[in-house]
């Protein structure tokens, strides 16, 4: 295991820059995800800490030693990618073992490093498989599982569940958080899935056009936004934003110019009783809640939370309540001022 820290880190595709000069620190054993909208520089900058892409500013640092300018074979990272990379005509067995077979490493070591990492994702029974016989889920445990016999300092995962179906995703999350729980080995790891992120990391980096937009643990993100963009990033449904002018009631701080709601922080009371008036449009229900949601006016468009069925239905007037300790206020740079 080793820490990881970047410098000032820069990258440059001729004029484009794409990573605008990102600090960051990574503790030993902490898991650590990359999200953003495409475009962002996630998977650049992951592609960056491997080697795999040039550094074109700034420093690298795995543990104290200077890695900027490694190639990724000298980093002591292991990186797990979106396809699965196998070798058709070889068994799980020989897939797994494969890194250590080219290191040159003894048969005995080889095999009882294969035998272990099976035992802890659970491919004991699959070992003399081919890969066509394995589902997606299993094909990407052994992916995993051949980074793992390297024994690495931390792995580097490339948004590996994207081939899943959705299913295989939720069996996969829990089979990565256990692998980290077991190995306590530095993690990174990138997404576009936000509740990828919220369920599995330490922390979450969330990048915006190549740079950092807020760090925090899952809860920090969703409780405490820094800012406009990663409010309405992290959190499904998304925060709803309006103009602070079309809310009635409230202390509005100085600065204030968009006020942002969660969904779930808004209750349902008479029209006139409540903060803003709107009108039912459609109901989502998915069993243990149901989204409201709502054309409200100057307000825009409201989405709220309920627990189980609605008590409305579409094209009633109603009034919105908006919990007093749950807004958040933003001024006209998006910057959060409460």
């Amino acid at each position: 295991m080793s820490s990881i820290t970047l410098k000032s880190v820069e990258k440059w595709f001729g004029t484009a820059q794409v990573i605008k000069g990102v600090d960051l620190e990574i503790a030993e054993g902490e898991f650590v995800i990359f999200v953003g909208p495409s475009g962002c520089g996630k998977s650049t900058l992951l592609r960056m800490i491997a080697g795999l892409e040039e550094t074109s500013r700034g420093q690298i640092l795995i543990g104290d030693r200077d890695a900027t300018s490694e190639p990724p074979n000298k980093r002591g990272l292991a990186m797990v990618f979106q396809s699965y990379a196998l070798y058709p005509h070889m068994s799980v067995r020989d897939n797994v073992g494969f890194p250590l077979k080219s290191a040159g490493l003894p048969k005995a070591e080889i095999e009882a490093k294969v035998n272990e990492a099976a035992e802890v994702l659970k491919l004991d029974s699959y070992l003399d498989r081919r890969p066509k016989d394995l589902s997606g889920g299993q094909r990407q445990r052994v992916a995993i599982g051949r980074s793992i016999v390297r024994d690495p300092t931390a792995f580097l995962f490339d948004e590996p569940l994207s081939n899943l179906d959705a299913a295989l995703r939720v069996e996969m999350r829990y089979e990565i958080a256990k692998l980290h729980q077991t190995l306590k080995s530095t993690m990174i790891y990138v997404t576009h899935d936000q509740i990828e992120a919220m369920t599995l990391a330490d922390r979450i980096v969330v990048l915006e056009f190549g740079k950092i937009a807020q760090v925090g643990t899952p809860r920090e993100l969703y409780e405490r936004p820094a800012n406009l963009f990663v409010a309405q990033f992290i959190g499904s449904p998304r925060m709803n934003v309006m103009p602070i002018g079309a809310v009635t009631g409230g202390e509005t701080p100085p600065g204030g110019v968009s006020l942002g709601i969660r969904p779930e922080h808004i209750t349902l009371t008479e029209p006139g009783a409540g903060n803003v008036d709107g009108t039912v449009d459609i109901l989502e229900y998915l069993g243990a809640d149901t989204y409201v949601i709502l054309s409200c006016n100057e307000a825009g468009q409201i989405t709220m939370r309920v627990n189980g069925a609605a008590p409305c239905k579409p094209g009633d007037r109603v009034g919105l309540a908006f919990s007093e300790t749950d807004r958040h206020v933003f001024d006209s740079d998006g910057q959060a001022v409460r």
